[in-house]
Formats: structure tokens, C-alpha cells, sequence
């Protein structure tokens, strides 16, 4: 048997290190799921928050805008307040309890992460919306446009680009957010590695690869999401001269 730190580190990547990579492809493979399930839900709630009601607009309208905002806003405080692994442990059994739901830890797994995510996003994506500038909407309107169609060809693609550093910390979260599924006998990462140091009773060993493959996991993933978001900031192809932006192909008498 192995007798100093690092043989013990190595003895466990060599008998074990098939599990640490499948755990970790769980963790990704929640943690991705969960991060684009999670946008869609907060966009979807931020977009409805934002709706105006208008002063002319019927009792009806007025009461079902309100009721439906309060119900949204109840679930952001609810699952921003809670932590996810009470919410991991509430929602897997109490939906066998109470409706004889029979979900497999995976199914509950995605589903956990993404409504909690989705809570953290609303705020998030909201947050983008109110901080375009409102002559934006302003001159939408003047136009003609609706409010769905405002969001989605004026407001939204800026808005998205605005949150996409807040959108990678999300997913950068929920790859260490995670491990608390093992609650409820989820096999990712740090089920994995629990399992490899109860049977050799070597929890220090185990859990120093462990935190590194954490940190591979996360620095690789902030790295492509820095890299996306200068891909973002705009196109090579133009630079500045004075007050305005002119493509090089104008310049140089090409075309594009």
C-alpha cells in the first residue's frame, strides 16, 4: 500500500481516475443543463416583469399583470432564499411523499438546478432590460413597434450581451453548486470522490484531486467565456474614425 501523500494521490488516480472523470462529466452535464434551462426560465420571468401596465388598460388586465408578477416574484425569493441543497432534499422526496412523482436522481438533478438558477437569472436578465436606455423604447413605440417586438429586435440583444459575464458566473456556480447533489445520490464529482476516500478511509488525498478537477473544470470554462465575450465586443473588421464606426472594406473601396 501506498505510504506518503503523493503516492496515495497517484495510487487513486490510477484505480480511480474513470470515476473522476465520469463525475465530472455529470457535473458539466448538470451544470450546463441547468445553466441554458435556467436563462431561458429568468429571461421568460424578466421579460414578463417588465411589461408595462398601461393607465387606460382594463380592471382585468391590471389584476391578472399583478397577480402573475406577485406568483414571480414569490418564486425568486423563495429559491434565492433557500439553499439548493433544502430545496434538492424538499423537492426529490416530498414529490414522492406527497404525489408519488418516482424521478431518478438525475431528472430531479436538472430540475433543481435549473428552477434555482432560473430564480438567480430573472433578477439577472431584469437588471439588463432596465438598464437600456429608455429613449430605446421610446423610439420603438414611435414607430410602431409592440413590446414583444421591441424585446426581442432591440432590447434583448443587448440586454444578453450586457449579463453574459453574470450568465458565465452562473455557470461557473453551478459547477461547484453540484456536489450538494449528492444528497440525493447523485453520482457526480464529489459523490465519486466520497465513495473512493470511504473506502480507503483517505479523505485528504481524495479530495485535493477532487479540487482540482474542480479547478480545471472552472478555469477552463471562465477561459472560453472571456473569449466569447471579446468575440462579442465587435467585429474586426471595423475600426473608429472620430465619432463613427466605418468598415475597413469601405475604406479600402472593397465591399463586404
Amino acid at each position: 500500500m501506498p505510504t506518503s501523500f503523493f503516492e496515495w494521490v497517484a495510487f487513486f488516480v490510477n484505480k480511480y481516475g474513470l470515476f473522476f472523470i465520469q463525475g465530472a462529466g455529470t457535473t458539466i452535464f448538470i451544470a450546463s443543463i441547468g445553466t441554458i434551462a435556467g436563462f431561458a426560465i429568468g429571461l421568460a420571468v424578466a421579460v414578463v416583469r417588465t411589461i408595462p401596465v398601461e393607465e387606460n388598460d382594463s380592471l382585468a388586465r391590471k389584476l391578472f399583470y399583478k397577480f402573475v408578477r406577485f406568483i414571480f416574484v414569490a418564486y425568486i425569493e423563495i429559491f434565492r432564499g433557500t439553499p439548493m441543497i433544502v430545496q434538492a432534499m424538499v423537492i426529490y422526496y416530498g414529490s414522492a411523499e406527497l404525489w408519488g412523482l418516482d424521478m431518478s436522481p438525475m431528472v430531479a438533478a436538472l430540475f433543481i438546478v435549473s428552477i434555482n438558477t432560473g430564480a438567480y437569472m430573472a433578477e439577472i436578465a431584469r437588471g439588463g432590460i432596465i438598464s437600456i436606455d429608455k429613449g430605446q423604447y421610446e423610439a420603438a413605440q414611435s414607430i410602431g413597434m409592440t413590446h414583444s417586438q421591441t424585446m426581442v429586435n432591440i432590447i434583448l440583444p443587448q440586454a444578453i450581451r450586457n449579463i453574459l459575464p453574470s450568465i458565465g458566473n452562473e455557470f461557473v456556480v453551478n459547477i461547484k453548486d453540484t456536489s450538494v447533489l449528492n444528497v440525493i445520490s447523485v453520482t457526480e464529482l464529489f459523490f465519486m470522490s466520497k465513495s473512493a476516500a470511504g473506502t480507503y478511509m483517505r479523505y485528504f488525498e481524495v479530495f485535493f484531486i477532487t479540487c482540482l478537477i474542480y479547478f480545471v473544470l472552472t478555469f477552463s470554462v471562465t477561459r472560453l467565456l472571456l473569449f466569447v465575450e471579446r468575440k462579442l465586443e465587435g467585429p474586426d473588421s471595423f475600426v473608429i474614425h472620430g465619432s463613427q464606426t466605418v468598415p475597413q472594406a469601405v475604406i479600402k473601396g472593397g465591399r463586404e
